[in-house]
């Protein structure tokens, strides 16, 4: 069965400074956080890897992992293909507001991909590392379970989802009995306390569960995302939609969904250890947990060596 590993990279990274965040080497050989996703997906079956990005960044894109990804993929029988997020990219009829920069969000970064995804896909973002078994869990529920609208997500623990040079965003989730999602609040601001942890002062669960953006998704859902695009752009969403701010989200649109009653999201939990460069100063603490897996055996020196 095709399943495709969806990766989000056209992401500005503000806060990371100067540079491309998703592009900075963080293994043995220079490899990036990517590299490791996408070894992960395959490993746990993933046979397609679709790359989303912006024009600006292809050729240094290209040149610092698409075109080596390309070559092991082509040896192991893995599809590869890119899609490009672009402001200018809007239902008909729309046009860019007069002074917006800023991008339109994870679910329009998704559209982009619209006419090269054609089977259930996992979406991550680039620049996060997430460990295998969220991998695993996803492939197979998109294998066994999923369909047009039952889907999933990697549930991440609060706690292990944190850095220590400043505050995230991440989507709270609640869930039932079952562990099926019922509501998903985008939290801006998270930090740890001496205390345990807090977003803009008040003190979360740190035990509570999270989306970093690891979702089981059919095809079918890009119509969703379509009309929904319309609606987000019209002002109709209760999404934050001011036209020089205001982002269409993926966890949002996901939402409004199952409190309609018109899909489930399965909330499938790993306890693995988050890890990325949301900061520069992250860098050195990303840099030796690589070295440390690698000295543990989670991963050969030479990544791709035992696909």
């Amino acid at each position: 069965m095709k399943t495709s590993l969806v990766i989000m990279a056209a992401g500005i990274g503000s806060r990371f400074g100067e540079g491309i965040k998703q592009l900075e080497p963080v293994g043995l050989h220079d490899e990036i956080i990517m590299d490791y996703s996408i070894h992960d997906a395959i490993a746990a079956g993933f046979n397609k890897i679709v790359f989303i990005i912006r024009k600006d960044i292809e050729e240094a894109f290209k040149e610092r992992i698409g075109n080596r990804i390309e070559a092991v993929c082509a040896r192991l029988g893995v599809e590869t293909a890119y899609a490009f997020q672009d402001l200018a990219d809007l239902p008909e009829g729309f046009t860019v507001p007069e002074g917006r920069k800023k991008p339109w969000g994870t679910g329009q970064a998704i559209l982009a991909a619209r006419d090269v995804i054609k089977e259930p896909f996992l979406v991550i973002n680039a620049d996060d590392y997430y460990g295998k078994e969220g991998f695993q869990l996803v492939h197979d529920f998109l294998v066994e379970k999923a369909t047009a609208t039952d889907f999933c997500m990697a549930g991440f623990i609060i706690k292990n989802t944190l850095s220590d040079n400043g505050g995230v965003t991440r989507g709270i989730c609640s869930v039932d009995e079952n562990l099926m999602l019922t509501d998903i609040k985008e939290t801006r601001h998270i930090v740890k306390t001496p205390d345990g942890v807090s977003a803009d002062g008040v003190s979360i669960d740190p035990e509570g569960y999270v989306s970093m953006n690891m979702w089981g998704l059919s095809p079918e859902f890009i119509e969703v995302l379509k009309a929904g695009f319309v609606d987000f752009l019209q002002g109709k969403t209760k999404e934050e939609s001011n036209p020089l701010t205001g982002e269409y989200l993926l966890p949002m649109v996901i939402g409004e969904r199952l409190k309609e009653g018109k899909a489930t999201a399965a909330v499938l939990p790993t306890h693995e250890k988050w890890f990325g460069v949301t900061y520069k100063e992250d860098k050195p603490l990303v840099v030796e947990s690589f070295r440390k897996l690698i000295a543990s055996g989670v991963y050969k020196e030479e990544l791709f060596s035992d696909l």
